[in-house]
């Protein structure tokens, strides 16, 4: 298994984020899904987890859902509130309520294609994982508090070259109009070219945090990667599948129009070589306190902690998992409690 040529994973100043690998260069020829992964930005790996194995993952989050004794039934339309349900960013990703490390989670993130295919991307075994979520979201979600679409890359324009690889198992039916996520195609190998003629501004707005791996886009940005080939594309997929994206990849996401409830749980590896000693132990701390992250596995290892109402905790928080997971000897190598 061919190694790709990465950036060096400590990254403690703006002038060390840029990446010694050349980003014009012609990406390798691998004769697999990883050339379709390449040229655009992403790819839908079919049945990466067995479908009887997706429909049970997603009958664990919606029990999940349920479990907070809050007025929310599955079965009943009526008490599909926002008071109802335990509170979640843009009425979908539960980020608290330890929900990142709940068992099936855990057990879904371990299912032996999903961690093949991040293998075969950074050409090694040794990985280590995000402490990322789930994502319900129900029909109607955007009567809740819809938002506009909001196209964004996770990447800070400062990092040349593939540093993340975000991905979701898919445990639902997605089609065109169910909701979920929308990529702009073919926008990932324009990354570099981008900001190479547009700069960013990191003495004003969100971008003033140095790496914050957070860049939004304008309508205007859209047109320009559209006038050179790219377009705005709903990504389909079907329960079981593995949907992966390159963190430079302009994305978004979209409500359903469809009675369809979507069920993702997010999934990202990287290099377990790539942790900072003082990444590590923070990533250890937040782990015992079963809370969450972000998609990145490496850095930007920050706490989502708990959630709070007007400075207050949560009465539906938690302080452990519904079930926990079983800590083996390969989810501690993936967690980062222990090293391979």
């Amino acid at each position: 298994m061919a190694k790709r040529s990465r950036a060096q994973p400590q990254l403690h100043n703006l002038q060390l984020i840029l990446n010694t690998a050349d980003p014009s260069s012609e990406p390798v020829k691998h004769g697999d899904w990883r050339d379709e992964f390449d040229a655009k930005g992403y790819v839908v790996l079919k049945n990466v987890v067995p479908k009887e194995r997706a429909l049970y993952y997603r009958q664990k989050m919606l029990d999940w859902l349920g479990s907070f004794d809050n007025g929310f039934n599955i079965n009943d339309r009526s008490t599909w509130t926002e008071e109802n349900l335990p509170w979640s960013f843009k009425n979908g990703m539960y980020l608290n309520y330890c929900a990142a490390h709940e068992k099936y989670v855990w057990d879904a993130k371990q299912e032996p294609g999903v961690l093949d295919a991040f293998a075969k991307i950074w050409g090694t075994d040794e990985l280590i994982a995000s402490y990322d979520t789930v994502n319900i979201t129900l029909p109607n979600a955007a009567e809740m508090g819809g938002t506009k679409p909001w196209p964004h890359v996770d990447q800070a324009p400062e990092r040349n070259g593939m540093h993340c690889v975000q991905g979701f198992i898919n445990m639902s039916e997605a089609g065109p109009k169910d909701g979920g996520l929308v990529v702009m195609e073919g926008s990932a190998p324009l990354f570099e070219k981008f900001f190479k003629e547009f700069p960013p501004d990191r003495t004003k707005g969100p971008l003033a945090a140095l790496h914050y791996d957070f860049y939004p886009f304008q309508d205007e940005d859209l047109k320009w990667y559209e006038a050179r080939g790219c377009k705005i594309v709903k990504v389909c997929a079907e329960p079981g599948d593995l949907v992966l994206w390159d963190s430079r990849q302009m994305h978004y996401a979209v409500y359903p129009e469809t009675d369809l409830i979507r069920t993702v749980i997010y999934t990202c590896y990287t290099p377990a070589a790539w942790i900072s000693p003082e990444d590590l132990e923070n990533k250890k701390e937040i782990f015992h306190k079963w809370e969450a992250t972000t998609h990145w596995p490496h850095i930007n290892i920050h706490s989502h902690g708990k959630h709070m109402i007007d400075g207050e905790l949560d009465p539906l928080e938690r302080a452990e998992p519904l079930e926990k997971p079983e800590i083996t000897d390969k989810l501690e190598k993936l967690a980062g409690l222990k090293p391979y």
